[in-house]
């Protein structure tokens, strides 16, 4: 049975259920950041996933690809599989800008996490799903 891992419940919340993934929002005002879950159990690599499921997720990546980058214009999107700290298998999609703080280096380590002002995270849940 699928369970989201603690941190990523911590940090995200979600924002929609595709056909595999759960896609969440992370809760860092300072970046655009997207994170897609496989819906799957016990699941750490993308190549553990069932082949149809390896499909579906490049399908969902590359749509919340394309919304992310249609709502917030980014200059650059990250798409990465890390896991180093969360081994449940996730990929984060962050939009990145010239001006941003981590700029150009990744985000990860960079500063606090800056928690996003109620209506401001509304607006970007409903820009983001309206692009996708």
């Amino acid at each position: 049975m699928f369970e989201l891992h603690p941190r990523l419940a911590e940090d995200t919340l979600e924002i929609a259920r595709w056909s595999l993934c759960h896609v969440h929002l992370m809760k860092d005002a300072r970046y655009p950041w997207i994170i897609l879950v496989p819906a799957r159990a016990n699941i750490r690599e993308f190549h553990h996933l069932a082949e149809a499921d390896q499909i579906t997720l490049w399908n969902e990546i590359r749509r919340a690809s394309e919304g992310l980058e249609k709502a917030t214009h980014a200059e650059k999107l990250n798409v990465a599989a890390l896991g180093n700290m969360v081994p449940q298998l996730h990929v984060h999609i962050i939009a990145r800008f010239s001006s941003d703080p981590a700029w150009p280096a990744p985000v990860w380590g960079v500063g606090e996490a800056v928690p996003y002002d109620p209506a401001d995270e509304k607006k970007r849940i409903a820009e983001f799903l309206q692009c996708v």
